[in-house]
């Protein structure tokens, strides 16, 4: 039995591992405390701040034995703000407790032993890597505030320069924060539901250079909307584009509905490999570009293609890993339940002259069975589920048609290793595992996972 913990008390904790959100974990008496600031091989002082039946969490105030993994962040709001975990661990340290958190996954909560689970993909430079930018705006008093929230709050840490973030995005929110000012364009006020603008969204074609604003307000119109254009223009090398997003709702969903292009086509291109494909304010696209394409290129050599497969592509999004698989495939069947979705990857596929994916808008589980009835015999099945992972019933209709090979790519080693235990009661075997580090200085790991029927 514990001795009893109780929230605020210090406790001197010996740091054994790295949990899932990255922080320190460690045992007093056999009982979980996780420490946010601690790292594995650490002896730290740590405040509790909330103790429950079976765990408790609590802050890192004092590192009394300090890992020689253990650096200094380069962003001064680090602790703060709750957009990285890992920055006070080097990157190669980075890379090794994400192979272990996918190991420790697959052993803990699927209870597989043995599995081959590769180092890391690295990226080669784990900074100012993001694509994609949303940032909440706000106003404090008279004062406008942009940047990240807090961890676990909306209280908004304001932030010059972001490390992880393309160097155009910083850019562009600098260029909104001085129109703002210039124009007195209030930030919006969550308590009272005022203001203007609530959140800026920048993304940048990393290989084409084109950069799309999309600002995110609370009102149907904006005022001084040329004058930020002209900043934008001048300001922000390969600005083409400027859209407004209406979100009127109380809610934590960043975007609304309704779209309004001010300038340009509303939408931008950007390359992975020889493809091309189109972005629009809504549209899912990998957010570090470098490594996506490591990532599909590695589902595309597990997928283990000869040009005489049929392969369906679950939860095909706009057809990003479809469109790399049909480069290879016979035919390639793309499944989304997201009608925008699908018009982008018909779009996509239509713009880089590829004839052999076909879409399909339904549910998985239905539209599987649908296919076989159909004298569709998969080879290959690939998914790439939300980090919820899979329904059990997709789970089975991708068992029920027996393709010889399953790639799994996954963005939550917990889901992942749940959805394995399924398919490998369905008879198949898990060959391999790469981990694939698509955010750096962050908790999270993608992976990719080949199994075969056996």
């Amino acid at each position: 039995m514990t001795k009893e913990l109780s929230a605020k008390q210090i406790i001197d904790l010996t740091v054994t591992s790295l949990g899932s959100s990255g922080e320190g974990v460690g045992k007093v008496d056999g009982f979980a405390v996780f420490a946010v600031g601690a790292l594995p091989g650490e002896d730290v002082r740590v405040k509790l701040n909330q103790v429950k039946k079976s765990y408790a969490t609590g802050q890192v105030i004092k590192v009394v034995t300090t890992s020689k993994e253990r650096v200094t962040p380069v962003c001064p709001v680090y602790k703060e703000c709750g957009g990285c975990q890992l920055q006070h661990l080097s990157y190669e340290g980075q890379l090794k407790a994400k192979q272990q958190q996918v190991v420790d996954a697959l052993e803990r909560i699927g209870h597989f032993h043995d599995i081959k689970v590769l180092p890391t993909i690295y990226d080669e430079i784990p900074w100012h890597y993001r694509n994609k930018m949303q940032v909440p705006v706000a106003m404090e008093g008279k004062k406008i505030e942009i940047g990240c929230f807090a961890q676990a709050t909306h209280k908004i840490i304001d932030v010059e320069e972001c490390f992880i973030q393309n160097e155009k995005n910083n850019v562009i929110a600098a260029v909104v924060r001085k129109w703002m000012k210039e124009f007195k364009i209030p930030g919006y006020m969550e308590d009272k539901q005022r203001g203007i603008v609530r959140h800026i969204m920048g993304r940048v074609g990393v290989r084409t250079g084109e950069v799309m604003v999309v600002l995110v307000t609370a009102t149907p119109t904006v005022p001084h909307a040329k004058d930020l254009v002209y900043m934008l223009q001048k300001e922000v090398p390969g600005f083409k584009t400027l859209v407004q997003n209406i979100n009127t709702r109380h809610t934590n969903v960043i975007l609304g509905e309704k779209n309004k292009t001010i300038f340009g086509p509303g939408s931008i291109k950007d390359k992975l490999g020889d493809l091309s494909f189109n972005i629009s304010a809504q549209s899912f696209f990998q957010v570090n570009s470098e490594q996506a394409q490591k990532l599909y290129d590695t589902a595309l050599e597990y997928a283990k293609l000869t040009g005489k497969e049929t392969v369906v592509d679950v939860y095909c999004g706009t057809g990003t890993i479809t469109l790399f698989l049909a480069q290879k495939a016979k035919n390639v069947f793309g499944i989304e339940i997201v009608p925008s979705a699908i018009r982008d990857a018909k779009i996509n596929a239509k713009e880089n002259k590829i004839a052999n994916a076909n879409f399909i808008l339904g549910d998985a589980a239905k539209e599987l069975p649908n296919l076989l009835g159909a004298g569709v015999k998969p080879d290959v099945i690939v998914l790439d589920p939300p980090r919820a992972g899979c329904e059990v019933r997709v789970l089975e209709a991708i068992a029920s048609v027996k393709p010889k090979r399953i790639v799994y790519v996954s963005c939550n080693p917990a889901t992942l290793a749940r959805d394995l235990v399924v398919l490998t009661k369905a008879k198949y075997k898990i060959i391999k595992v790469q981990p694939v580090d698509m955010f750096p200085q962050t908790a999270h790991v993608e992976s990719v996972v080949q199994l075969i029927r056996s």
